[in-house]
């Protein structure tokens, strides 16, 4: 049941989720028995600076021309110390080059100075999500002792996704730091702080690209006035301006600053929603406690200690128009839910349509342990993917002309195909793939607009083991799914003569726990779903998080 609040607590049903059903999802999803261990899905990547030409097995579209970038985890020790989380791993790149129906691959380790420090002193001297780092042994116990009330210094362990801002790439996670990085080399270049040019303390790695090249993002900071979520647009580039050896974020502003619902307990997000006139902050109850926060390096403890879902905050959904920057008097509060992706959303006839992947509730992401995840196989890793909750899509209404005198109790959804109990999908299909989660669509075409298609991974294990192809309008749902092999989040290309929504391919690269230095570049057709061919390359891969496709010529 979702709801909507004015300020003076006016409440009203608004809103209806593609699934709708008191039971959650972990109860919903198949459990697991017999599951295979991944634990070499999680071991320290290799770097291969020079490109390394793959096996082409099948055809790869001729059209395509380009480098599929990703990024993740891909080294989780130095020396004798090891990271805790799998969020910890140092950022390794990898790219894919594809020219002519031929594919190299290469990677390399971001040289941040997260990296760089741990590599000279070859122990963890600098603290990440999940893994504190200890003081410096050569130190004396009082110098070890007040290190711990020194200020933690955030990483710049940039592991989470390739991002573009006014032309340039960059590789980005979820504090004030970024690196800009070369696409083609995969040469590591400066460090950006965002706090060098805006008030803001962080920045999401899941940014918004619009129509005209003018990039947002979302950030927070806090004063005595608050704790504030702030939108951000970074301005296209300047095809006048002369070019920049060096990262430019220059007129980035924050054209709104929201106050947060719990100044002492802030929401965790790792993204948020776009459409052609709103951006919708998505307040949910997972909460970070800054008293927690600014004791946790005195009491030894990492950044996802400070994390807790508490579910009696709810969700709310703050609207603000893209354009003037104006925040909405509505507040649309929502059942508790957890997400991290969003799938798209679009406006329709004078309401806000949005598409997401939710999960009933948030304490997943402190158990992405390496602990966990190098779990034996059998009842030791069933255990704890059946521990988990899993996402699905879900689908959330706003209606955008609400006021004073909007009537009370009355369902506003008027939409056809959009009652407060319309189910979107059959559940029973989909389910069987054990939730879903990495959605992508044809976003250059179709991103704030009405679409039809979207793209996504599987989760039948703790990590995606299917790939999914979903039709909004027909409700078919296409899988690519084989034992033993994993797939990373499908990346949408479009064919160079596209005229149809899913006319191109979508591309993910493969791993296996079951052999050993046997990875692939899959490239399905977009429409069918159907393998076109792979690119085969020698080489051990980490699960990975995200990536981008860097078109050439």
């Amino acid at each position: 049941m979702t709801y909507l609040y004015f300020k003076n607590v006016i409440k009203i049903q608004l809103s209806v989720a593609i699934f709708s059903s008191p039971v959650s999802s972990r109860q919903r999803c198949p459990q697991a028995n017999g599951l295979e261990s991944i634990a070499p899905l999680v071991r320290s990547g290799e770097e291969i600076s020079d490109p390394i030409p793959a096996t082409i097995k099948g055809i790869i579209p001729a059209w395509i021309s380009g480098s599929f970038l990703r990024n993740g985890p891909g080294k989780f020790e130095f020396g004798q110390d090891r990271y805790t989380h799998w969020f910890d791993g140092m950022a390794l790149m990898h790219r894919f080059h594809i020219s002519e129906g031929s594919v190299t691959y290469s990677s390399r380790f971001l040289r941040s100075d997260s990296y760089v420090q741990n590599s000279e002193k070859n122990r963890i001297v600098v603290s990440e999500f999940g893994t504190v780092a200890t003081p410096d042994p050569c130190k004396n116990i009082f110098a070890r002792f007040f290190s711990r009330f020194q200020s933690p210094k955030a990483t710049d362990n940039a592991n989470v996704n390739f991002v573009k801002y006014k032309g340039d790439y960059y590789v980005s996670t979820e504090t004030n730091y970024m690196r800009r990085v070369d696409p083609q080399s995969l040469e590591t270049k400066e460090k950006v702080d965002w706090s060098q040019y805006i008030a803001v303390n962080s920045a999401t790695a899941h940014p918004h690209y619009d129509p005209e090249g003018a990039t947002y993002n979302m950030g927070n900071s806090y004063n005595k006035n608050g704790f504030f979520y702030n939108i951000i647009r970074v301005p296209p580039t300047d095809e006048n301006a002369a070019t920049e050896e060096t990262a430019n974020l220059t007129g980035a502003k924050v054209i709104c600053s929201i106050r947060a619902a719990e100044p002492r307990k802030p929401s965790y997000y790792h993204s948020f929603v776009m459409s052609e006139n709103y951006i919708v902050f998505i307040e949910q109850p997972i909460k970070l406690d800054l008293l927690k926060f600014m004791l946790y390096k005195i009491q030894g403890k990492s950044f996802n200690k400070i994390m807790s879902w508490e579910p009696q905050y709810g969700t709310i959904f703050h609207l603000v128009n893209r354009h003037t920057g104006k925040e909405s008097e509505v507040r649309y509060r929502a059942a508790p839910m957890f997400t991290l992706h969003q799938i798209n959303a679009f406006e329709d006839s004078g309401f806000l349509v949005m598409d997401m992947c939710c999960g009933d509730d948030g304490e997943v992401i402190g158990e992405f342990t390496l602990e966990n995840l190098r779990r034996c196989s059998g009842e030791e890793v069933d255990k704890f993917y059946n521990s988990l909750c899993r996402n699905l899509p879900r689908r959330y209404v706003l209606p955008l002309t609400v006021d004073e005198q909007t009537p009370l109790d009355q369902n506003l959804v008027t939409l056809h195909n959009y009652k407060a109990t319309a189910k979107k999908t059959n559940p029973g299909e989909l389910l069987q793939y054990g939730g879903l989660e990495f959605p992508q669509i044809n976003y250059d075409q179709y991103n704030g607009r009405s679409y039809r298609y979207f793209y996504s991974c599987g989760f039948g294990h703790v990590f995606s083991d299917s790939l999914l192809k979903m039709d909004l309008h027909t409700k078919e749902l296409k899988v690519w799914r084989y034992p033993g092999l994993y797939p990373s989040e499908p990346v949408f290309v479009a064919s160079p003569k596209a005229t149809e929504e899913d006319d191109g391919v979508v591309l993910s690269v493969i791993i296996t726990p079951r052999k050993d230095k046997s990875t692939f570049l899959l490239i399905l057709d977009a429409k069918n779903f159907t393998e076109l061919g792979r690119a085969e390359v020698p080489v051990n891969i980490p699960s990975g998080t995200h990536g981008a496709f860097y078109k050439m010529g």
